[in-house]
């Protein structure tokens, strides 16, 4: 039995060594070093091979060595074939730090004072207490729920949206389509960090973001794709949105000429909000396959009808 690596050949050699380490007894190769085809039983890959199926025979589980599989085309992965994302601490963790910063970043001015730096201006801004800036996030599952727990410990009002309900502790929780405009408009500074489907391809548009209050600002860590670059420039540019921190884009890179890159209100990260970490990782993907292997649920199998 086979576990076949194809990612950053880098991080392959980490895994590798991780897996000498903890699991002795299973055979670890990395792409294209892909030994007998037919013993692969498990994937772990940022992106399939094409046609996995036909270049892995007996493939039981590709497991994502990201916390999405918007990357993944499942439309060439057959429906036996279980495909789980990554679901360990590291990404959690590095999440958590990410969208705490950034919040902090626009609740205590930053873009303003960088702005006076620019100027040489030396002068105080008031100081708004944090329970008076409502934070919304949209996506309550692993990610957005621990998100919104640590931020609701800095007396945030916090609040979260997602497609079905959800309770948690201090939290105004929203839910399905009929509940986003009153999500929206109670909102000033929005996280995104929904999964990319074919539903939130393109959500967040110019009337999406007209429902937001005046003066909100934007933290997307979702995907790309999922937010009309053009309609965010519109909305900062009437002053009806005061900040944007883009840690995804579409594409990635932008192209040299492209506005986010010396716009002052946008701040752009190169998608590094979180990343697998190799040590917590490989402990997540054998569990899985001992769960597998006892017929057990799998931690982070996705639904392949809501496509996460």
């Amino acid at each position: 039995m086979t576990l076949l690596y194809k990612a950053d050949p880098e991080r392959g050699k980490q895994w590798t060594r991780l897996f000498a380490d903890k699991a002795p007894a299973l055979s670890f190769r990395v792409w294209p070093d892909i030994g007998d085809p037919a013993a692969v039983r498990y994937l772990a890959a940022w992106q399939p091979p094409e046609d996995p199926a036909r270049t892995l025979p007996n493939l039981e589980v590709i497991f994502s060595v990201g916390a999405g599989i918007d990357q993944f085309d499942l439309s060439g992965v057959p429906d036996h074939i279980a495909v789980v994302r990554m679901v360990e601490p590291g990404i959690v963790e590095g999440m958590v730090e990410y969208v705490t910063q950034a919040v902090l970043t626009i609740h205590r001015d930053l873009f303003d004072y960088a702005a006076q730096q620019q100027q040489r201006v030396w002068r105080e801004l008031p100081v708004r207490a944090a329970a008076s800036r409502r934070v919304g996030v949209l996506g309550l599952g692993m990610l957005g729920s621990a998100v919104l727990e640590r931020l609701r410990l800095f007396g945030f009002a916090c609040a979260g949206w997602s497609r079905s309900a959800h309770s948690l502790a201090g939290i105004d929780c929203y839910a399905g389509a009929e509940s986003l405009d009153a999500f929206l408009a109670r909102t000033d500074i929005l996280v995104c960090l929904l999964p990319l489907t074919a539903a939130t391809h393109g959500l967040i548009d110019a009337a999406f973001l007209a429902k937001l209050p005046g003066g909100a600002s934007l933290i997307n860590v979702g995907r790309g794709p999922q937010l009309d670059q053009q309609a965010l420039l519109d909305a900062l540019e009437r002053g009806h949105l005061a900040n944007a921190i883009l840690d995804v884009t579409d594409p990635e890179p932008l192209p040299p000429a492209h506005p986010f890159w010396t716009h002052p209100r946008v701040r752009l990260t190169p998608h590094i909000a979180s990343a697998t970490r190799p040590e917590t990782a490989v402990d997540v993907v054998l569990e899985n396959i001992r769960r597998h292997r006892s017929g057990l649920p799998m931690l982070g199998q996705i639904d392949r009808a809501r496509g996460y």
